[in-house]
């Protein structure tokens, strides 16, 4: 049988279960949304589906208003039908999958259970997005079908961003259905998958929370302060900006404290069960309603008096909030001059002064707890590094932290300063294995406490390691900011790795070469990267400060010749007799989307996308035939066998794109924006980018690729102008624009139109990429440019002047 889930249904409408419908609908999938119907209904509400539908209706509400947007596209909606769980129950026999995301309460979910196992149809996969109750309770009682058909699928929150989507099996679950699910949300859903056991909080929370309970109570213990702890545990450790403080205020210090107490209360044998006992300072602030973001205040606060942003932090003790400076510590100061992520770690750790002491304390303490989960959470430590990167955004998971820092020289550490080092940890050293993972031949093993050997992690086919191939002297050619790399079955990688893969003059160059490179040795070529963390950064855009310091210098020819040879490597790529196919994600701006757009035969998207050519918000323009192909990528999307239609209905949206600077909110609203066309793709898995570009160059070499035949282009012409003078006049007198912006956007106009070129005709190519050289040249002599541009590298974003 080939299992499909052709419609899913979703019980809970609040902000877990509505984000979970909405990711489904997301992904093509038709989703009905059900929640109960409201207690305190008047008489003559009763019978009016509008109010029995209230709850449910709300909860779409916020989704549809989210910040940022758990919608992909607000067409989505159109795959969500809503319901409540009386009059709409009966709806749930069609569904192949049922998440329940209610209450935390057993015996409403022991209830619902009950009367889903009487209504599912025979092969409909159930399952329960619980964090705390065991599944063993929830399903006891229920028949063995149910029960072979029933297991945890627990989304962390919000489900669209958030990478990790753990798996647990009940007692009776079929394997074929463990495997179908872990597919599913690998594939499908574009979800990191984490096999978990049915203990409390699963893997990810119990490492977690205990991890930042534990950094609360060694903080009053230590007597430092909030914006110290964050300093040692952000960045500097591979840990996210927003530290262990900022994240519970995003989170909620009530959900923190929620979980914390659940784990408490679940976990009798644990040997840090104190370790989830909250401060009492904290107990004091959720008392008093201070539960971080969405109170507007936490353990951080924010306020805006007239134009400054003043940012606070509250006093333990006195629950007061104070402004704060940057905290300094040697050991911070260090690893600030370290290279690495594991040099930093060490210069941290390692360290002898009192910030050093309190991390390292931290630190061993985290490490050795997620040492004695196992095998209680987990059988493997890469399910609970994966769970902490995916789940935390940790750059590194606990085990790979410990191999960073240098297992061995830990551990004596440990042993020195009284902690009481895991048996199994002991074990591995005396074994003479000193590392938790390491690579062979390009395979990656981990370390396997009960075997006492390596293991393999076995991964999809569609994963391709960028990293295990440089590892393997897989590196065709190379640079300080790109490198090539063979993908195998004679397709190269040209991969960037500059700081946010902006693209500067040594890439520009790279990729010259990169391309004469794979046209005598290769088939064909993906333009990707695989730079850590979420959402990432394809290429953030172009260098400024580069060009920035020649137009200081009156440089104005060198700009030019910059921007001519960028220009060209577009085409040249664009018009090679090999495929090419783009690979990008997160941030693609400027440059990046340039690129993208002119360089590719298609793009492979993956579905968290921000792309867009935002270089007005910087006084400039798109001017490495970001203008030129954008426009194409319009008009060519109209059939040959189409005459006589509208350039302006095509012009229009081509300018606001560039003149407005918009950035897609993720792939498919890249696609509503024109940035991908019909032939491009969108994949969901991120670690699929590679492979799947990869498949797309294949394809195309298979059947026989000829590049594209280099022809003119339709321009608006002189019409241009006037299409948008009326509308950029209406946006200056309602202040949704600049004067300096009008003065852009002008010049912007006149280019994609082609500049002085008749109505309607066709240019070469060439003259579009001139006109964007010259505008761009002439927006470096304005002063105004200049000041856009030193505010967004000093301050990082834009300037409206």
């Amino acid at each position: 049988m080939v299992r499909k889930i052709r419609k899913a249904a979703v019980i809970g409408s609040g902000v877990m279960g509505g984000g979970i419908a909405g990711l489904l609908a997301g992904t093509g999938i038709k989703t009905l949304l059900l929640d109960i119907v409201p207690f305190d209904l008047k008489d003559d509400e009763k019978k009016d589906p509008a109010h029995r539908n209230r709850i449910v209706k709300a909860g779409m509400d916020a989704v549809t208003k989210s910040k940022p947007p758990l919608l992909m596209d607000k067409k989505d909606l159109d795959l969500i039908t809503v319901g409540n769980l009386e009059d709409d129950f009966d709806k749930l026999a069609e569904c192949d999958w049922i998440v329940e995301v209610v209450v935390e309460n057993l015996k409403i979910k022991q209830e619902l259970l009950k009367k889903l196992e009487k209504i599912r149809k025979e092969t409909a996969i159930v399952s329960t997005n619980t964090s705390g109750i065991p599944l063993k309770k929830m399903s006891d009682g229920l028949g063995t079908e149910f029960r072979q058909h029933f297991l945890g699928t627990h989304f962390f929150n919000p489900a669209r961003y958030m990478r990790l989507f753990e798996i647990i099996p009940g007692e009776e679950t079929l394997p074929e259905i463990l495997e179908f699910m872990a597919d599913f949300g690998e594939r499908k859903l574009g979800k990191g998958i984490v096999r978990a056991k049915d203990t409390p909080n699963f893997v990810g929370n119990r490492i977690g929370i205990q991890g930042i309970v534990k950094a609360m109570q060694l903080m009053i213990e230590d007597g430092l302060t909030i914006p110290e702890v964050d300093a040692l545990f952000g960045p500097v450790m591979g840990r996210p900006k927003t530290a262990m403080f900022k994240t519970c205020d995003l989170v909620g210090l009530d959900i923190m404290a929620h979980v914390s107490q659940n784990t408490y209360n679940m976990v009798p044998d644990d040997e840090q069960r104190e370790a989830f006992v909250i401060p009492e300072f904290v107990s004091r602030m959720i008392e008093k309603k201070l539960l971080g973001k969405k109170a507007g205040a936490g353990f951080y606060k924010t306020e805006k008096p007239k134009d400054k942003v003043i940012r606070k932090v509250i006093h333990p003790e006195t629950f007061e909030y104070s402004e704060y400076e940057k905290p300094a510590f040697p050991c911070l100061a260090k690893a600030k001059k370290e290279k690495g992520l594991p040099a930093k770690m060490k210069a941290v750790v390692y360290g002898d002064d009192k910030g050093a002491g309190f991390a390292w304390k931290v630190m061993a303490n985290s490490l050795i707890y997620a040492a004695n989960r196992i095998p209680e959470i987990s059988d493997a430590v890469v399910e609970i590094d994966n769970a902490m990167k995916w789940g935390y955004n940790f750059e590194m998971g606990p085990f790979e932290t410990w191999d960073a820092i240098g297992v061995k020289a830990s551990v004596e550490k440990m042993e020195q300063d009284g902690f009481d080092v895991p048996e199994n940890v002991r074990k591995m050293i005396e074994a003479g294995h000193t590392s938790f993972y390491k690579t062979e031949n390009g395979k990656v093993f981990f370390y396997d406490f009960e075997s006492g050997d390596y293991k393999e992690i076995v991964v999809s086919d569609n994963i391709i390691s960028l990293n295990i191939l440089r590892r393997v002297d897989k590196v065709a050619k190379t640079c300080g900011s790109a490198s090539l790399i063979d993908l195998g079955d004679d397709v190269f990688c040209c991969e960037f790795h500059a700081k946010m893969n902006a693209i500067n003059k040594e890439i520009v160059e790279f990729m010259a070469d990169g391309i004469d490179y794979v046209d005598a040795n290769a088939a064909g070529l993906v333009i990707g990267n695989q730079a850590g963390g979420m959402p990432g950064a394809f290429s953030a855009g172009g260098d400024l400060f580069y060009m920035g310091s020649l137009a200081q210098l009156g440089r104005f020819s060198e700009i030019d010749a910059f921007l001519k040879m960028a220009q060209e490597v577009v085409q040249k790529a664009r018009y090679s007799s090999f495929p090419v196919v783009a690979a990008p994600y997160g941030l693609t701006l400027g440059g990046g989307c340039e690129v993208c757009l002119g360089a590719a035969d298609k793009i492979v998207a993956h579905a968290e996308l921000y792309m867009g050519l935002v270089e007005i918000g910087v006084g400039l323009l798109p001017a490495g035939s970001g203008c030129l192909n954008l426009w194409k990528k319009f008009v060519n999307s109209v059939p040959e066998s189409v005459t006589g239609y509208d350039l302006g209905k095509f012009f229009i949206p081509v300018f606001m794109n560039i003149a407005m600077a918009k950035v897609s909110t993720s792939a498919a609203d890249a696609r509503a924006l024109g940035f991908l066309g019909p032939n491009d793709r969108i994949v969901f898995n991120r670690d699929h980018l590679i492979g799947e570009a990869k498949k797309d160059v294949l394809k195309m070499v298979d059947e026989g690729y000829a590049p594209p035949v280099r022809r003119k282009v339709k321009v608006l012409g002189e019409s241009a102008q006037g299409m948008i003078n009326a509308e950029l006049f209406n946006m200056l007198q309602g202040k949704f624009v600049s004067e300096y912006d009008v003065f852009l956007a002008k010049r912007i106009a006149y280019v994609i139109g082609g500049g002085d070129a008749r109505d309607g005709s066709e240019i070469n190519e060439d003259v579009i990429l001139k006109l964007e050289r010259e505008a761009f040249v002439d927006f470096w002599k304005q002063e105004k440019t200049h000041d856009r541009v030193e505010h967004m590298l000093k301050k990082g974003k834009p300037l409206r002047n």
